[in-house]
């Protein structure tokens, strides 16, 4: 029994192994074209030991051999503020609406619901058409307000079903109790209501995140200099060779790190809110 016990062990730390090379691989791959030459990256067999250069990293910035500036800088800025504030609006009214539909009695609740979900039921190309004559129409086409909207629009119906699934574990005599204190409802609510549903909050906001920060299509087409962010603004690497995957893979690294690092500080709440929700009864 013990050897079968040490063999199943030291399988499982097998596949375990297995499945984290896999998964690390595109990322270690792109760590590589980042600081590869163009001749490198296409160089059959694949180089694994060579010079690193940074070029790549420079040229994304600022192209020296066309003489263009490639408005990195001001792409990653647009990506960083239109999903920070649409995160913030979607996390904001999200939880409110879920605290109102978990407290309070509400009619057609279930059907509420539902025309609320299916606000991501329809995919991308679906929508697109009017909401272009839309924002024609309203001059918010390329405009951060107008992306911020949107991006809201799209994540508040997953933040209500998430945090109305943590709201509703939280016991009502929490609140109850705080009430015949003296608070006030919405004092309970910022008090007592939200720290309990902190990792329900953490993990809309980084499926919110994630969601904002890789969207293509909408960026795409109702967007194009002032409101544009990282991933449609990457097409523009395209040389008179075919494409600078050096300079693309320079952009997607960059790109990928704030999402990384901002999963990593709330991964404790992420992990306990995907498994656990906010408290047992």
């Amino acid at each position: 029994m013990k050897k079968r016990s040490i063999f199943n062990t030291v399988i499982s730390w097998l596949l375990l192994g297995v499945l984290i090379i896999i998964y690390l691989f595109p990322l270690f791959w792109l760590i590589l074209t980042t600081l590869k030459s163009r001749p490198q990256i296409f160089n059959i067999p694949p180089l694994f030991t060579f010079k690193p250069i940074f070029t790549n990293f420079r040229d994304i910035f600022y192209v020296s051999r066309t003489g263009g500036d490639t408005h990195f800088a001001f792409y990653f800025q647009m990506s960083i503020l239109i999903s920070v504030l649409s995160t913030l609006c979607a996390v904001t009214f999200g939880t409110m609406a879920a605290y109102s539909l978990s407290r309070f009695k509400v009619s057609g609740k279930n059907d509420l619901m539902f025309l609320i979900l299916s606000t991501r039921m329809l995919p991308a190309v679906a929508t697109l058409v009017p909401l272009y004559l839309m924002y024609i129409q309203l001059g918010l086409r390329d405009t951060i307000f107008g992306m911020v909207l949107l991006y809201t629009m799209f994540n508040l119906g997953f933040t209500v079903w998430m945090m109305k699934s943590f709201i509703d574990e939280i016991p009502k005599e929490y609140e109850e109790a705080a009430l015949v204190d003296g608070y006030t409802r919405f004092e309970a609510f910022m008090k007592i209501v939200l720290p309990q549903a902190a990792t329900g909050i953490a993990t809309s906001a980084v499926f919110s995140l994630i969601f904002t920060w890789n969207e293509f299509t909408y960026s795409s087409i109702l967007t194009d200099r002032y409101a544009r962010t990282v991933p449609p603004a990457a097409s523009i690497y395209m040389g008179f060779e075919g494409f600078e995957w050096g300079r693309i893979a320079a952009t997607a690294l960059l790109f990928v790190v704030p999402v990384l690092i901002f999963t990593f500080i709330v991964r404790k709440s992420l992990l306990r809110g995907l498994t656990f929700g906010a408290i047992k009864r």
